[in-house]
């Protein structure tokens, strides 16, 4: 079987250079060899597997909250019924697994919903069918298959691995960065000619950004934020969003690799390591209430799973088994605290223009 790098080797002959979106989809969902379409890349905290760590198998705790908050924004929303509960990249199955157990005994919640999970991975998707296995669930290739019916969803981690492209600020105007092959054969970074039109994609707040500056932007996550948009203004609904960026449009570049929990050079030895860029809450929350909907947020993640309740559920978990008080404690220091997950990682709502912040979101 031809490996990824000489697929993408054998394109750049043929097309000549393509765009770091188009890079970073190849070698995250290539069929045959992409990052996620093979294996198991969630690692559990304090231990050597996996490339990275999400909250969810940091601690039970996270999935717990997101599901409460999915069963009281259910509630405020007059419990529709069917109700769609979707996530986005549900990765191991450990947040709906979670979110399940902690509502069990809402009373009609579980009831009216209808779990989708939408997911690309077969390797995933078996992982998630383990998890998940005393609940019915549908899974859906792409946000555009979600049928049209009230609608919860959560997105963990899911945008901040959706492909960007890079544009950098030159003297004659916004070049964009793209991927070639050098005098080596090997993937290189390079710019193309600036274009009038890159104008148009790149973020007002960061057009007079000073030359050199590099900015990201990231077309799929505008257009799914979008589509979301259009649903929530019409129909019952919320989504929730939660993933790491800066509240307002920054310069980046915020494109990595992880590979074993280490960073790794974004264009060596492609499908072998996670590639992430850096969400932008702002642009998102912004496609959104232009399609209609409206926008809560973001507020930081520490800040949200308190609000939430999480002290207190940990005061729980740690009466019920003393011995692991210590572990708890740590966990919900790594999920909170500012100078861990609690600052960088954000939560984005997206309701009805009709109703009000929801749990979390309320002003002080």
């Amino acid at each position: 079987m031809q490996s990824l790098l000489d697929h993408l080797r054998a394109r750049l002959r043929r097309e000549g250079a393509m765009t770091v979106a188009d890079y970073m989809n190849e070698a995250l969902t290539h069929p045959w060899s992409g990052y996620y379409m093979h294996g198991d890349p969630f690692g559990a905290p304090n231990l050597a597997g996996g490339d990275f760590v999400t909250a969810p198998e940091i601690s039970q705790m996270f999935g717990e909250l997101i599901g409460v908050w999915c069963a009281d924004t259910w509630i405020r929303l007059g419990r529709p019924a069917p109700c769609l509960l979707v996530e986005l990249g549900p990765g191991r199955g450990t947040l709906m697994s979670d979110a399940l157990r902690a509502t069990r005994q809402v009373p009609g919640f579980h009831q009216a919903l209808q779990v989708q999970l939408v997911e690309i991975s077969p390797a995933l998707r078996e992982r998630q069918r383990e998890a998940l296995g005393a609940h019915e669930v549908a899974w859906l290739d792409n946000v555009g298959q979600i049928p049209d019916a009230p609608l919860l969803l959560i997105a963990n981690e899911f945008f901040d691995a959706l492909p960007v492209r890079q544009f950098e600020q030159t003297g004659e105007g916004w070049a964009e960065r793209i991927v070639v092959l050098d005098d080596e054969d090997r993937l290189a970074f390079a710019l193309a000619g600036p274009s009038p039109a890159n104008r148009a994609l790149i973020p007002t707040a960061l057009h007079g950004a000073p030359e050199g500056s590099l900015v990201e932007v990231c077309p799929a996550a505008l257009n799914i934020t979008a589509f979301l948009g259009h649903r929530l203004a019409r129909q019952p609904g919320a989504a929730l969003i939660v993933d790491y960026g800066p509240a307002e449009p920054t310069p980046g570049p915020t494109l990595q690799a992880l590979r074993r929990h280490r960073r790794h050079e974004v264009l060596q030895e492609p499908g072998t390591a996670d590639l992430t860029a850096h969400v932008d809450f702002a642009t998102l929350a912004q496609a959104a209430t232009l399609a209609g909907c409206a926008a809560h947020g973001p507020v930081g993640q520490g800040a949200f799973l308190t609000a939430l309740g999480i002290e207190l559920r940990a005061a729980q978990l740690a009466e019920a088994a003393p011995g692991a008080a210590v572990a708890l404690a740590a966990a919900r220091r790594r999920l909170t605290d500012p100078a861990e997950m609690g600052s960088l990682f954000k939560v984005l709502a997206l309701t009805p223009p009709n109703v009000g912040p929801p749990a979390g979101f309320a002003p002080a």
